[in-house]
């Protein structure tokens, strides 16, 4: 019987747990009648409010999240834009710069049997066709040779604009270009070569007169060809010059010597015969003022040229062949570029290559500039000493603005 109470009494117990302190039984009743109306209806079993069941600020919160949201998106759609771009910017740099310099197909490959070379020019031996002179300097001979007085044996002075020839003394007559010669050896390295072909050192670089100018590469070293190129333009190293030969010989040093010799040919140096790609002296190794400003000429056309005979050192960075690195700075030869001597007033040396041999005397060829930026080419061959080297080329140089 006392059960039965319990129970019976448990509703109102239950109620008045459940009824706040301080309601009156009508205002639960109302509380009670607003929550069922928020219910979801009998057919929506989902829970989701439609947009009349929303008041005004909720949906205000739920556009501004949408927009939060549709922001993001954007900004995270332009990221991705933006990274594609630079990885096509990338991807386009890397083919220009790395593989399409090893694209390029010859289209006409070096062969100096061939007469695509200007064999069949007619061009004879100390002479010229009208073809080729037609944007060069041309002179028979001397050249106001009394308005300055040299000691060099040979020497002469190109207004390139112009084609003018400025100074001449005896610039048809053959002598020992010396180191000069690089600069052909240089012009056949920029249009045949890959400056970014890996080559590794072989004994060659031995086969060269000791205490000669030299990079000091050794056998197994692994440098790239356009490091054998500068070393050899900026510091004058003729070890360079024999690795560079052999490569682009097909492993031989005197197929190089036939390139060279084909080429000068082809751009009218018929007075000009070459025996190595250095310069060391041979008898049968000579060329003459007139046929190194051909050669300079014909190597100015190239920008990477114009590069390395402006530069007054070379930092170079490559393995050895016990494979430690080497890191070894060039330092010009060029006492213009040395502070060992200055040009005429008014006038800048741009840049060019030097020669020293016995044999040769002291020789220089270079590039100069007016204030106006007019380019002039300078030859000066077989001076008595690098100490009158650069007074006869400065006699040369003031006939600029003479």
């Amino acid at each position: 019987m006392a059960r039965d109470v319990s129970v019976k009494n448990r509703p109102a117990q239950d109620t008045a747990r459940r009824r706040p302190a301080g309601r009156t039984q009508s205002e639960n009743r109302e509380v009670r009648k607003t929550a069922a109306g928020r219910q979801p209806g009998r057919g929506d079993s989902s829970g989701i409010k439609t947009s009349g069941q929303y008041t005004e600020r909720e949906l205000q919160r739920i556009r501004q999240r949408e927009k939060e949201d549709n922001r993001q998106l954007l900004k995270l759609r332009a990221v991705l834009f933006l990274l594609l771009v630079l990885f096509a910017l990338l991807a386009f740099a890397a083919y220009y710069f790395v593989w399409r310099s090893h694209d390029y197909d010859l289209d006409l490959p070096f062969d100096p049997f061939r007469p695509v070379y200007g064999y069949s020019q007619g061009i004879d031996e100390g002479g010229t066709s009208a073809l080729m002179a037609e944007d060069l300097c041309v002179s028979a001979g001397d050249q106001n040779v009394t308005a300055r007085s040299l000691e060099a044996y040979s020497a002469g002075l190109f207004d390139i604009n112009s084609a003018e020839v400025m100074y001449a003394k005896d610039m048809f007559a053959k002598r020992s270009p010396a180191s000069i010669t690089k600069l052909m050896t240089a012009l056949l390295t920029i249009r045949y070569g890959n400056l970014d072909e890996i080559i590794t050192v072989t004994p060659v670089v031995k086969d060269i007169e000791y205490g000669s100018s030299v990079c000091d590469i050794h056998e197994g070293d692994v440098l790239t060809l356009r490091q054998l190129l500068y070393g050899m333009m900026v510091a004058s190293g003729n070890d360079a010059a024999m690795m560079i030969a052999e490569h682009l010989g097909g492993g031989s040093v005197s197929a190089f010597v036939d390139m060279m010799n084909a080429e000068a040919k082809r751009i009218g140096a018929t007075s000009t015969h070459f025996m190595n790609p250095h310069g060391l002296t041979d008898p049968d190794h000579y060329s003459t003022v007139y046929d190194i400003y051909l050669i300079f000429q014909e190597a100015m056309k190239y920008d990477v040229f114009q590069d390395i005979i402006n530069r007054h050192n070379y930092y170079a960075e490559y393995k050895r062949g016990d494979g430690s690195g080497a890191a070894v700075t060039w330092e010009s030869t060029n006492y213009y570029f040395t502070g060992e001597a200055d040009a005429p007033e008014e006038i800048s040396v741009f840049g060019g290559k030097t020669g020293t041999t016995e044999d040769a005397g002291a020789c220089l060829s270079l590039l100069a500039k007016d204030v106006y930026g007019n380019p002039y080419i300078a030859v000066v061959l077989h001076s008595t000493s690098k100490e009158t080297l650069y007074p006869d080329m400065n006699q040369l140089l003031t006939l600029i603005n003479s």
